[in-house]
Formats: C-alpha cells, sequence, structure tokens
C-alpha cells in the first residue's frame, strides 16, 4: 500500500477544503483498508482494475459491513480515485462504473420533550459536583443543536455571551450562528464560578469545559458517558441517549412547532436542505394528528387504518 499517495490526498483535501480531523481520520481508515485489500490481490491503487474495487465491496458485504459502512468506503475511493485521476497518476478512475449500494434514508432517532424534561430533572440528582456543568453541557445543547465536537470544545469566551445566540465554527472552517435560551445563558453564568474552581490553582485554559486529558477540554466520549448515566437516572433507556440523539430532538422540537426549514438548516451547518429534510418526518406526523383530530371522518375505524401518511 502507498501511504504516501494517501497522506498527499488527505493534504490536499485538508488544504483545500478545510476537511476536519474527523474527516481526515475516517479518510484514513478507509483507504487504508481498501489499500490492505488490495495488497491481499498484489494489487496497488495505481493499478487496481474496476474488477479489484468490486471485490474489494464484495469482502465488504461478506464480512458484514452496514451498507452505510459499505457507501463512505465507496465515497472515501471514489474521492481519492478523482484525485489520482487530476493528478495524472491514473489515467483513469475506476470507480465511475461502480454503483453506490442502496442506503435508503432511516429516520433520526430523537427523544420525546417529556423525554427531554426528564433529562433535565435527572441533572439535580447527579452528584453534587457533576450538577452544574452537566446542567450547562445541556442546555447549551438542546437550545443550539450543536455538534458534540463543537460543544466540547467551545472556547471560554462563550461565558461572556450577553445575545441570545452563539457564533460557532463548525464543518469546514465555515461559522454559523446557533440560538441561545435565556435559560442556557443562567446556566452558563452559573457554570463559570464553578470552572474557576475546578482548575488547578494559577492555571488557565483556553476552554469553556477545561479537562486534565490531552486535548483539554472534554472529550466527546467523556461527555458521552455522562449523558449515558443521565439517562438511566431519568429512566430512559441509555441505548436511546446520545448527544446526536439531543441534536436531532432539537431540530425535530423546533420543525413540530412550526420552524422554517430552511432556519434549522443553518442553525445545523447543514451545507445541503436535503439533509435537513429527514426532519420532516415531524411534519407527516404532524398532519396526521391534525386531519384525525379535525375530519369528520376521524372517528370511523376505516379512516385510521387508511390513513398512513
Amino acid at each position: 500500500m502507498n501511504k504516501n499517495l494517501i497522506a498527499a490526498f488527505l493534504e490536499t483535501i485538508t488544504a483545500e477544503r478545510g476537511a476536519a480531523a474527523n474527516t481526515v481520520a475516517a479518510y484514513t481508515r478507509d483507504l487504508e483498508s481498501c489499500g490492505e485489500f488490495l495488497d491481499s490481490r498484489k494489487r496497488t491503487f495505481e493499478n487496481a482494475q474496476i474488477s479489484d474495487l468490486r471485490a474489494y465491496l464484495a469482502f465488504l458485504v461478506k464480512n458484514g459491513m452496514s451498507v452505510k459502512t459499505q457507501a463512505r468506503r465507496l465515497s472515501a475511493l471514489r474521492e481519492f480515485y478523482k484525485y489520482l485521476y487530476t493528478e495524472k497518476i491514473r489515467k483513469d478512475n475506476p470507480t465511475d462504473a461502480l454503483d453506490s449500494p442502496k442506503t435508503g434514508r432511516p429516520l433520526p432517532k430523537y427523544l420525546s420533550e417529556d423525554e427531554v424534561n426528564r433529562l433535565f430533572d435527572a441533572v439535580t440528582r447527579l452528584p453534587a459536583d457533576k450538577v452544574i456543568r452537566m446542567k450547562a453541557l445541556l442546555e447549551i445543547l438542546y437550545a443550539s443543536g450543536l455538534r458534540v465536537s463543537e460543544l466540547v470544545s467551545l472556547p471560554a469566551s462563550t461565558a461572556n455571551v450577553k445575545e441570545n445566540f452563539l457564533i460557532v465554527r463548525g464543518k469546514g472552517s465555515k461559522d454559523r450562528m446557533v440560538p441561545l435560551t435565556d435559560a442556557a445563558k443562567q446556566a452558563l453564568r452559573d457554570w463559570i464560578p464553578e470552572r474557576e474552581r475546578t482548575l488547578p490553582k494559577g492555571r488557565e485554559s483556553r476552554w469553556l469545559f477545561p479537562s486534565k486529558g490531552k486535548t483539554g477540554h472534554l472529550t466527546r466520549e467523556g461527555f458521552f458517558e455522562e449523558l449515558k448515566k443521565l439517562a438511566i437516572i431519568a429512566g430512559i433507556s441509555p441505548q436511546r441517549v446520545s448527544p446526536h440523539v439531543i441534536r436531532h430532538s432539537f431540530a425535530s422540537h423546533l420543525i413540530a412547532h412550526d420552524a422554517d426549514l430552511r432556519t434549522v438548516q443553518q442553525m445545523l451547518g447543514h451545507a445541503n436542505i436535503a439533509t435537513t429534510q429527514i426532519y420532516t418526518h415531524i411534519l407527516d406526523n404532524r398532519l396526521k394528528n391534525a386531519v384525525e383530530k379535525n375530519h369528520p371522518l376521524a372517528g370511523l375505524d376505516f379512516f385510521s387504518q387508511t390513513l398512513k401518511i
């Protein structure tokens, strides 16, 4: 496997597209996986044929890879071979003839408004030294729909916000404006003196949620585990709760309360509104409920059976 080629490709997408560290890490894993497979066939990225790449995709299926993972790995290969073709390392792009696996479109997992309220109620039952920080984390997350990586890496200057919004740097180093409720701002104000007490004497931190780890701030994994424990206290299955589920809940509840889809797209930082449209399942359910409640035939059994929107 020519790791130098992979490294050159990753440098290019980082420089030209501002690819995030997580994106680069995912490309690395996916391309090295294919490279190892090609090695086993005594092939390289430079001389692999369409049949080799089809064999790799079949290998993923045989090893039980999900359709989503197959699609992601094929997407990485397409980008990589486009680069090789552009740089004249290859005279063709063998991925052009490959069909994408059919992924379907799963609906986002989200909590009901009552379940979110139960999470907030459960915060008060945490150990005393964890209450204020978790309240701040949860209030900001549910008020803004931030990605977990954006939440845990918020700068300390966030605490000084006076407006009802935050400016957040998201994927591709793009800034966007996200809402901040009065409750979230109050939780921030409560967290500041507690944050100062958690720092070693004489030590400063640039992060809103500092930690002693390598990153200097609370990690995604650390917050994930804390949220799981909170779910158990709230009487909600921990398998149903994650930072991304809270993000989905934020978007779903906004749309359920008549928020404009384009506005939600901007707050979530989606590049394409098609990504945001997964939340229209809320509109479907609301329409069904409205018709069943108000239509003159709503009380008839056949109507409930035939109305499947």
